[in-house]
């Protein structure tokens, strides 16, 4: 038992030496930075060139359908990996599980062409 509690009290010193390690790190930022508030520090910094115009504008919304569709499909593909290290073991069950899952996303590529989302233009 004493084992055991052991454990515990280096998983709260660890804890407690990271929050001390936060908290003197944030103190310590306060004490030195600088806290002068000049106009320049308040203006848009855009590559060392002045803004000019507004902050707003609009942007259209075929470039985040096109980075919602990169994320589905390379996060899924992120999944063939791990299934191609252990193929051998996992038996012909596996092929068809994998099998199934590369259609269900050929059909959503599909869909998404058909509807016309991959035309850049």
């Amino acid at each position: 038992m004493d084992l055991y509690l052991r454990s515990y009290g280096t998983l709260v010193g660890l804890t407690l030496a990271g929050a001390g390690l936060v908290a003197v790190a944030v103190l310590l930022a306060r004490m030195i930075a600088p806290r002068r508030q000049l106009p320049e520090k308040l203006t848009t910094y855009e590559c060392g060139i002045d803004p000019v115009g507004e902050g707003w504008s609009q942007s259209q919304i075929r470039y985040y359908i096109y980075a919602f569709l990169f994320v589905i499909f390379d996060v899924e593909s992120v999944f063939l990996f791990p299934w191609a290290v252990v193929f051998d073991r996992l038996g012909w069950f596996a092929v068809v599980e994998m099998s199934i899952f590369i259609v269900i996303l050929g059909v959503g590529l599909l869909y998404a062409w058909k509807k016309g989302v991959l035309r850049w233009t």
